[in-house]
């Protein structure tokens, strides 16, 4: 998604990064993915007529791939739909999340734009994004992963692609050594247990499992456990269970003193998906964390051998399965109603479904996907199996909220010096639970 990072090991959640579920048809619209009660009406060529012309401005990020198939799939839509044409704009990454605040403040945001899940709540909470609850998603998108998806109640991004937290694991070395490969919807005790057994039987230098530093990791624990994420409402509520934290660092303490995780020094110097550096490329790890979207780079480094399973789970599931990546209309657009229709013909069109293909993702709709699915290699199979076996037990997607970047840095940063020896489980936690505690205050405030 944004090039190289330091693995955040087998429990961190990648957050960014490509998309959701899916359940059955799409929708009974017609094959154009609109409703006949919303279309304007048609012309003799079958093409639906707006009721007056419009011009859509629409923005998103992405790749050289997804900027030519999205603006083919814009071209597609204005030939299916008489009056309609579009202002595409596109960009990489950073320069769109630098470029969106300036606009947002102008209220000069397009008509359509894309959101992703670590940002959709701020701007929800700005004002800038229109309610699309009275979009009809019914047979297009799992109920389930709509629910998760709403924030106070109404949705606001319509989701484009399946996405969902997992584990990979290195199943060609794990039957090497006569170790069982992980099962779906184990446990957190069955994970830690696999863990233990796994060592025995790997040779000096080679780890089950990878450490954990990140605030993500802990939070899937958590909230396994029926406990309130980390952060929630908008940054309000701030909830560091500290029994859990207890339990659950002191195994990872158990696990360094047995090496059962790497020891430190080697765990920072691991970047997922280098082919020298990677903890499971490398054959130091045999399992990690990964998503739909970031498991086909372990394929292409790893062919053949990589496995995946669903994160462990609690008493609440466990792992999110959800979408992360969105379409969203702006407040201030004066074309609301054709935006709501372009969106749902963006997920349901058949033909924009072979236009766009996995540029963002695993598409949502399952039809869609069962198109594509025969010219589809290993790699993006593996994906879909991440998401098919996460869902059942699948969470909520918890991204942080504004304003607790330095909070996020700063609870790494401790964990490490933990990990190093540097300072205790329990002062982590109070340095962390501190900052937390006072930023919720703020947010509050």
């Amino acid at each position: 998604m944004r090039g190289k990072k330091p693995s955040a090991l087998v429990l961190t959640g990648l957050t960014l990064l490509l998309a959701a579920t899916a359940c059955s048809s799409n929708g009974g619209g017609n094959g154009n993915g609109n409703d006949g009660g919303n279309a304007a009406g048609t012309n003799e060529g079958g093409e639906t007529k707006a009721a007056d012309s419009v011009t859509l401005g629409m923005m998103w990020w992405g790749t050289d791939e997804r900027h030519e198939a999205t603006k083919n799939a814009l071209a597609l839509y204005a030939k299916q739909n008489a009056g309609v044409t579009f202002k595409p704009e596109f960009m990489a990454w950073d320069a769109y999340w630098q470029k969106l605040p300036t606009l947002a403040a102008s209220k000069s945001i397009p008509d359509v734009l894309q959101m992703d899940a670590a940002y959709i709540q701020e701007y929800v909470a700005r004002g800038q994004l229109e309610d699309l609850s009275d979009i009809d998603l019914d047979g297009i998108v799992d109920p389930n992963v709509v629910d998760n998806l709403k924030i106070g109640g109404k949705l606001y991004g319509i989701p484009l692609s399946q996405n969902a937290s997992g584990i990979a694991f290195n199943k060609t070395e794990l039957e090497q050594y006569g170790i069982p490969l992980p099962k779906q919807n184990w446990t957190y005790d069955e994970f830690f247990q696999w863990a233990r057994d796994a060592r025995a039987k790997l040779p000096e230098g080679k780890y089950p499992i990878g450490d954990t530093t990140a605030w993500d990791g802990f939070n899937f624990y958590q909230t396994s456990m029926g406990k309130d994420p980390v952060m929630s409402d908008g940054g309000k509520k701030f909830t560091l269970d500290k029994d859990l934290f207890m339990t659950f660092y002191k195994t990872y303490e158990e696990f360094r003193k047995a090496k059962i995780v790497p020891p430190a020094e080697k765990g920072a110097a691991f970047l997922e998906n280098d082919p020298q550096a990677d903890p499971m490329a490398s054959g130091v790890v045999m399992t990690r964390g990964a998503t739909t979207g970031s498991v086909s780079a372990l394929e292409q480094l790893m062919p053949g051998k990589v496995g995946v399973v669903n994160m462990p789970t609690g008493p609440s599931g466990g792992g999110w399965a959800q979408s992360t990546i969105f379409l969203s209309v702006s407040a201030n657009s004066k074309h609301k109603d054709e935006a709501k229709r372009f969106l749902r013909w963006f997920i349901t069109d058949k033909e924009a479904g072979k236009t766009l293909g996995l540029t963002r993702g695993i598409p949502i709709n399952p039809v869609i996907y069962k198109d594509l699915e025969p010219t589809l290699a290993e790699k993006d199979k593996l994906g879909k199996e991440i998401y098919d076996l996460s869902v059942e037990k699948a969470l909520p997607f918890y991204s942080a909220a504004a304003g607790f970047s330095e909070w996020v840095d700063t609870y790494n940063k401790e964990m490490q010096a933990v990990t190093y020896g540097q300072q205790s489980i329990e002062d982590a936690y109070d340095k962390i639970n501190k900052m937390g505690t006072e930023l919720a205050a703020k947010a509050g405030s």
